[in-house]
C-alpha cells in the first residue's frame, strides 16, 4: 500500500507546468504561491520531467532559476524537492562533511535509515554529482568505530531474508551479550557486524530474545557499552530496525520542540519521506505526542515555507482526533498485533535473598537510636525488601523492642523522605486507602489521585482497598466517594470502586455492539439510536466493567467502524473530570505502564515537582511493573526515569527514589 502524502498529479503535462513556472518567475518579483502549489503537488518523477521540459522550452536550468528567484528556507525546501531523492541525499551528505566540523546527526539519519537500494543509488548519485567516492570522503571525515559502522551501512548489503533461522537468532543474542555485558570492555566489532548486516526481521527477533535472555532491552546495553557518535548511530540503527516511521516522527518532533527550529532536519525529512511513509509518520507522531504533525509545523514555521511544508504533510489529523482512512487501517493492524502480544510485567523491587527480619529490625533500631538518624541504612533496608518482608520486619520490631516501627520512623525522618518510607512500610491496600482518604479530606478534592488509583487497580486490588478503607476509617469507600463527588463523575468512580470488572477474554460480537454504543454517545455514529441517558449509562458500563482484553477489541472495532481513535474523541467531545476518568481507563487498557510513565513525566516536568504523585506511583508500582514503566519512559521521552529523578529531586529523597527505580537504562 502506498504510504506517501504526495502522489502523481493526474492529467500531468510537463510542458504546461514548465510554462507555468516560467511565468511565475518572469518579470519583477515571483509568484511564490504558484510555485509552491505546483511543485508540492507533483511527484518527484514528474518534477524531473518538468526540469527537462523547462530546459527544452527555454534553454535554462530550472533549479538555477528557482535559486535565483527564491530565498532562505523556502528556497532550500523547493530546490530539494526538485532534485531526485538520491541526489538530494548526496547533497545533504556533502554539506555535512564539507568545511570545518561534521554534521554527524545528518550522517546518522541518512545512513541508518536508507534501504539497500536507496544506499546504492546514493553512492552512484554522489559519484555523478561530485566526481568523488562517497566512502573515501566519509573515511576522510570520520574516525573510529563510528567510521567503521558508517562504511558498513554504506555498502547496502543488509540481508533481505524473510525466513529467519532460530538458531542464528540465539547465536547472535549470545554473541551480543558476550561482546558487551559479559566482557571487560566491549567488542564493538560484533555489534557492527550483527547490526550492520542482518535483516530487519532477523534483528527484531534478536532484540526480543535479547530482552528475554538479559532482562534489558538492546538499547540499554548500547547506552551502557558504547559512547559518543558511535552510540548515537547504533541507537538510530536499532530504532530504524524497529520502526523507521517512528524514528522519523521522533526526529521531526525534536526538530520543532523547544526554542528555535532545526530547519535543515525538518526540510530533509519532509522531502525524503513525502513519497515513502509520511502517512505512517503522521499517525505515529499524533499517537506518540498527542498532537498532529500538521499542527506542530503550523505553529512552528511561517510564510510560504510553512505553506509548502503543510502541503507535503498532506493533511491535519489533530483537531477532531480523526484518523485519515489509510492510517486507521494501520492503527487497526497495530491493535491486532498488540492483542496477541504478551508483555511480562516486572517490578524493580523483589524479595531479598537470605532475608533476616531479626537482623533488619535491629539495624533499623540502631539507625534511629541516640543522637541523629542513619537515613542511609533506613533507605537501604526498606527499599530493598518486598512489602511482605517489610510487614515481617514491623512485627519483629514490635516483638523485640515493644515499639511501633512506623511511629519511630515518623519521629526520626520528615518531609518527602518520610512520606516515601512510611508509604513503603504500609500494606499496598492500606496505602491506597490512605491516598484515597487524603484525596477527599479537607477543602477541595484531588480528583486526579482518585482517578489514578481507581482506574488502574485490578479487581483483587480494589476489593482489598475497600476492606482496608473500612478497617482504617470505619466508613465504606462508596459512602466516602458519594459524599465527596457528584454527577457522572461520582457514578464512574463508584462503578470502578465495586471491583466488578469482567475477567474473561473478548467477545467479538459484543465488542462491535459496545463500539457502536461508544460511537453513538461520542456523536460520530452514522445512525444514532436510543435516548442519551441510556447511552451514557451503557457507555460507562462498557468502560468500567468490561475486561481489558475485551476493551482492547472494542477499541479496535471502534477504529475499524469510525476511523477515529476513541481516546482522542473522548478528549475532544468530553470535558472535566468525566473526560479525565474515561481517558485514564482507556490509556490503562491500552498500555498501563505507559500511563504511569506519563504520570511520572508530568510530575517532574516544568517548574516544581509534584512529589505526591511521584511518591505514590513509585511506591504503588515498584513491585508490579516499574521495570516496564522505565522502558516506556525512556522510549517516549528519550531519557531514562533515573535521569529524570536525578535532575528533579535531591538528598535522601533522591537516594530512596533511585533505589526504587532499580537501575539506569
Amino acid at each position: 500500500m502506498y504510504r506517501g502524502s504526495v502522489h502523481d498529479f493526474p492529467d500531468f503535462d510537463p510542458n504546461q507546468d514548465a510554462e507555468a513556472l516560467y511565468t511565475a518567475m518572469k518579470g519583477f518579483g515571483s509568484d511564490k504561491e504558484s510555485i509552491l502549489e505546483l511543485i508540492t503537488s507533483r511527484s518527484n518523477k514528474q518534477r524531473q520531467e518538468i526540469c527537462q521540459s523547462y530546459k527544452s522550452l527555454y534553454g535554462k536550468d530550472l533549479i538555477a532559476d528557482l535559486k535565483y528567484e527564491l530565498t532562505g528556507k523556502f528556497e532550500r525546501l523547493i530546490v530539494n524537492l526538485m532534485r531526485p531523492l538520491a541526489y538530494c541525499d548526496a547533497k545533504e551528505i556533502k554539506d555535512a562533511i564539507s568545511g570545518i566540523g561534521t554534521d554527524e546527526k545528518c550522517l546518522i539519519e541518512i545512513l541508518a535509515s536508507r534501504t539497500n537500494e536507496q544506499m546504492h543509488q546514493l553512492v552512484a548519485a554522489y559519484k555523478d554529482a561530485y566526481e568523488r567516492d562517497l566512502e573515501s570522503d566519509i573515511i576522510g571525515d570520520t574516525s573510529g568505530h563510528f567510521q567503521k559502522m558508517l562504511v558498513v551501512l554504506l555498502q547496502g548489503t543488509r540481508e533481505n531474508d524473510d525466513v529467519v533461522s532460530e538458531d542464528l537468532v540465539q547465536q547472535d543474542v549470545q554473541d551480543l551479550y558476550e561482546a558487551g555485558e559479559l566482557k571487560w570492555g566491549t567488542d564493538e566489532a560484533q555489534f557492527i557486524y550483527i547490526l550492520g548486516n542482518r535483516s530487519k526481521q532477523h534483528l527484531r527477533l534478536v532484540f526480543d530474545e535479547y530482552l528475554k535472555t538479559t532482562g534489558k532491552p538492546i538499547e540499554a546495553s548500547i547506552r551502557g557499552e558504547l559512547s559518543g557518535d558511535f552510540e548515537k548511530l547504533m541507537l538510530a540503527v536499532v530504532k530504524c530496525i524497529r520502526s523507521t516511521p517512528e524514528y522519523f516522527a521522533e526526529r521531526l518532533f525534536k526538530a520543532m520542540k523547544g526554542l528555535g527550529t532545526r530547519d535543515n532536519t525538518l526540510i530533509r525529512i519532509m522531502v525524503s519521506r513525502s513519497e515513502l511513509d509520511m502517512l505512517d509518520i503522521r499517525e505515529i507522531f499524533r499517537t506518540k505526542y498527542e498532537k498532529s504533525l500538521y499542527s506542530m509545523i503550523k505553529n512552528d514555521t511561517s510564510g510560504e515555507y510553512k505553506k509548502a511544508l503543510l502541503k507535503l504533510c498532506g493533511g491535519d489529523d489533530d483537531a477532531a482526533g480523526q484518523f485519515f482512512p489509510e492510517a486507521a487501517q494501520v492503527a487497526y493492524q497495530m491493535w491486532e498485533l498488540s492483542a496477541v502480544a504478551r508483555v511480562e510485567l516486572r517490578g524493580t523491587v523483589c524479595a531479598a535473598n537470605d532475608f533476616n527480619p531479626d537482623a533488619d529490625a535491629k539495624a533499623l533500631r540502631k539507625a534511629m537510636k541516640g543522637i541523629g538518624t542513619d537515613e542511609a541504612t533506613i533507605i537501604d533496608i526498606i527499599t530493598h525488601r518486598s512489602n511482605a518482608q517489610r510487614q515481617q520486619i514491623r512485627q519483629t520490631f514490635k516483638s523485640h523492642f515493644g515499639r511501633d516501627l512506623m511511629a519511630d520512623l515518623k519521629s526520626e525522618i520528615s518531609g518527602d523522605l518520610a512520606r516515601l518510607i512510611l508509604g513503603l512500610m504500609m500494606p499496598p491496600a492500606h496505602y491506597d486507602a490512605k491516598q484515597l482518604k487524603k484525596a477527599m479530606e479537607g477543602a477541595g478534592t484531588d480528583e486526579k489521585a482518585l482517578i489514578e488509583i481507581l482506574a488502574t487497580r485490578t479487581n483483587a486490588e480494589i476489593q482489598a482497598i475497600n476492606e482496608a478503607y473500612k478497617e482504617d476509617y470505619h466508613k465504606s469507600l462508596e459512602d466516602a466517594l458519594s459524599s465527596d463527588t457528584s454527577g457522572h463523575f461520582r457514578r464512574i468512580l463508584i462503578s470502578l470502586a465495586t471491583g466488578n470488572r469482567e475477567e474473561g477474554g473478548e467477545n467479538r460480537d459484543q465488542a462491535r455492539e459496545d463500539a457502536q454504543v461508544a460511537a453513538e454517545i461520542l456523536e460520530i455514529a452514522d445512525t444514532p439510536s436510543g435516548d442519551k441517558t441510556s447511552l451514557e449509562t451503557r457507555f460507562m458500563t462498557v468502560l468500567c466493567t468490561r475486561s481489558y482484553p475485551h476493551l482492547r477489541r472494542v477499541f479496535q472495532e471502534f477504529i475499524k467502524m469510525t476511523n477515529y481513535d476513541i481516546e482522542h474523541v473522548i478528549k475532544k467531545e468530553m470535558s472535566g473530570d468525566v473526560k479525565d476518568a474515561f481517558v485514564a481507563i482507556v490509556q490503562s487498557v491500552k498500555n498501563k505502564p505507559l500511563f504511569f510513565a506519563d504520570k511520572l513525566y508530568k510530575s517532574m516536568k516544568g517548574a516544581g515537582t509534584d512529589e505526591k504523585t511521584l511518591t505514590r506511583v513509585m511506591i504503588s508500582r515498584s513491585e508490579i511493573d516499574l521495570f516496564n514503566i522505565r522502558r516506556e519512559f525512556i522510549e517516549k521521552y528519550d531519557k531514562s526515569l533515573h535521569q529524570a529523578i536525578e535532575g528533579d529531586t535531591s538528598g535522601d529523597f533522591l537516594k530512596a527514589l533511585l533505589a526504587l527505580c532499580g537501575g539506569e537504562d
